[in-house]
């Protein structure tokens, strides 16, 4: 006899795993299957966790090599990569442990192994050993995430040509990195790679980095980026990689048409990631995909197979871990009839360079184009007393609200704690507040937020200090 769920999740990432345990706090016999042999997917274990680590500890020892011009004397600075990756993987091992044990707290049935569909109510789980066995489950939710893409004609070796994974696990600093891409995921490796020693190029196909970002923010982004020496191709393609014995020779051209070649010890693939919706078994059971391999879903989050659900990075939208989070506790209220809903409008995005850059909301460009009438509020980190006691002045807020009722639109920050500078603007904008209702509550001095206030009265023209 196989065993028995009201509700089984397949894919133990962010979307996954929040999704299981909520499903179990609810009261439902809950199943989580994961083939990774370590829950927290992706975002955990080669993504979003051990990239930071590598952002700090990067930063750490950047900082530090200038810390006599703050009058404070060290000796020799040296890099200890392979300590420094050490750190990265307890702190990894950790939290994925964090997760196997708020799974035994909550009651999870957690199978280690990769889920295919048999049936709409029937999973078949296949183990490290080729061993399978089967259960049943009542309602089935997709949450298996996503992969890398790749290069046509290019694979990933993960010692040469590269994905994120592979970046984040280098055993040694390259003299010369190639970053194929300007989005978040490339430039963050950068930096941490920059940061350690490497000469880091960037080749990007648009005439700007980050595509979607406010682009007042992208081109400040790219003017700092360049002073902390990463080299930027911009309207340029990639024609062909070629692997060598332990380098590669990248084809690149201009808009012009124009050809050229880099050589590079690395090459870093970051052109986006695609849904890992393969293997599923999905088109047998007959659940519908949209043309970019993703599982198509209503406003409850259910396919065309009634009890067949799908959430996080194999549906539509940002490939982000919190919002898949989001759809996780979204869905299994819904299952259980309660009103679980993610409002789309606020979900802040982070890329976490130094300085940080964040954002939520509209981008000017957005409003431009929908017709929107708004008002500009701005303010610099350089007027920020906090940012220049500390020497972290780099960048600016700005605020994007209604010209008619003031409510605020969109927030875009470049400087530093951004990312959780933007937390306090998405819980304005899930209250609907004004630029006003920001300006008149009181800040905290000497802080970063400071520049929030002021940004929200620059709206209005009456900042303070700028």
């Amino acid at each position: 006899m196989s065993d028995k769920f009201q509700a089984t999740i397949i894919g133990g990432g962010p979307g996954g795993y929040v999704c299981a345990i909520r499903l179990a706090q609810l009261g439902f016999k809950t199943a989580c299957i994961e083939s990774r042999g370590a829950l927290g997917g992706t975002c955990l274990n080669v993504g979003c966790i051990p990239s930071k680590s590598l952002l700090n500890l990067s930063e750490n020892y950047h900082k530090a090599k200038s810390f006599d011009q703050l009058g404070i004397e060290v000796g020799q600075i040296k890099l200890n990569l392979e300590k420094m990756m050490k750190n990265k993987e307890k702190a990894v091992d950790v939290l994925t442990k964090g997760v196997e044990f708020l799974f035994k707290k909550n009651k999870v049935t957690y199978f280690k192994g990769t889920g295919s569909l048999n049936s709409n109510n029937q999973i078949k789980i296949t183990d490290s050993n080729k061993k399978e066995i089967l259960i049943n489950s009542d309602k089935i939710i997709i949450s298996t995430g996503s992969e890398a893409q790749e290069l046509p004609g290019t694979k990933f070796d993960e010692k040469i040509i590269l994905s994120s994974t592979g970046a984040l696990s280098l055993n040694s600093v390259p003299k010369k990195m190639l970053i194929v891409g300007g989005g978040y995921i490339g430039l963050e490796m950068g930096s941490v790679w920059s940061r350690l020693g490497s000469e880091v190029h960037v080749v990007e196909f648009l005439d700007h980095i980050t595509p979607g970002m406010d682009k007042e923010i992208s081109k400040e982004f790219m003017k700092i980026l360049k002073k902390q020496g990463i080299k930027f191709h911009m309207e340029t393609k990639v024609e062909n990689i070629k692997k060598n014995t332990n380098s590669a020779t990248v084809t690149i051209s201009n808009k012009d048409g124009k050809q050229s070649q880099i050589e590079t010890d690395v090459v870093l693939i970051s052109v986006g990631r695609k849904p890992n919706t393969k293997n599923l078994n999905l088109e047998n059971i007959g659940v519908k995909l949209d043309n970019k391999k993703r599982v198509k879903v209503n406003k409850n989050f259910e396919t065309n197979i009634q009890n067949i659900y799908a959430i996080g990075d194999v549906i539509e939208g940002p490939m982000l871990a919190h919002k898949a989070e989001e759809e996780g506790i979204a869905v299994a209220e819904l299952i259980a009839g309660q009103s679980g809903h993610v409002n789309y409008n606020v979900i802040p995005g982070v890329i976490y360079t130094t300085p940080e850059v964040a954002a939520v909301g509209q981008t000017e460009e957005i409003l431009k184009e929908k017709n929107v009438k708004y008002k500009v509020g701005k303010f610099s980190f350089m007027a920020n007393s906090r940012a220049k006691a500390i020497n972290e002045a780099e960048g600016f807020v700005k605020i994007l609200a209604d010209e008619m009722s003031d409510k605020v639109l969109g927030v875009h920050l470049i400087g530093p704690h951004a990312g959780e500078l933007i937390a306090e603007m998405a819980v304005a904008m899930e209250f609907g507040a004004s630029a006003e209702d920001i300006a008149r509550t009181c800040h905290a001095h000497p802080t970063f937020s400071e520049a929030i206030k002021e940004a929200a009265l620059s709206v209005d023209k009456r900042a303070i200090h700028s």
